[in-house]
């Protein structure tokens, strides 16, 4: 049946055929949660936000401030390879993080 689909269709079984294929999960966006502790002080936590990010210092204070008084906030969105990454690194001084889609 589907060999006759496409060849009836070959341009809209091709693409179809191509969609679910070529795409990935970790191209879909995801988001890091920076959560609150009272372990770490403000600096030692925009610094590595600073490294995980590559944000500015202004906007890894701001995260900070969000997460202390929400007791959490996004911190980076991006794939779920570069989220990933931004995670390794945060959790390098054992961060509290989580990765949502």
């Amino acid at each position: 049946m589907l060999v006759t689909l496409k060849a009836a269709l070959p341009d809209t079984a091709a693409k179809i055929e191509e969609d679910t294929t070529d795409r990935s999960e970790t191209e879909f966006p995801c988001k890091v949660l920076l959560f609150n502790d009272n372990i770490h002080t403000f600096d030692e936590v925009i610094t590595q936000l600073i490294k995980a990010t590559g944000c500015s210092s202004a906007k890894a204070e701001s995260i900070a401030w969000e997460a202390h008084t929400r007791g959490k906030a996004v911190c980076f969105i991006g794939t779920l390879d570069e989220c990933l990454n931004v995670v390794t690194i945060l959790e390098e001084i054992s961060l509290h993080v989580q990765i949502e889609p």
